[in-house]
């Protein structure tokens, strides 16, 4: 089953929930990420 449950607060790609998974990063500040835009913010710090 795949959900559209929001957009990436970086790029704006989809994100969805598949069968239960969340295909992305929630933040600490509650920020939600795709993968390659959490790998870019970590790689900032």
């Amino acid at each position: 089953m795949k959900e559209h449950v929001g957009y990436c607060d970086c790029c704006g790609k989809a994100l969805y929930c598949l069968d239960g998974f969340f295909n992305g990063v929630k933040t600490d500040s509650g920020k939600n990420l795709c993968f390659d835009c959490d790998e870019q913010e970590e790689k900032k710090e």
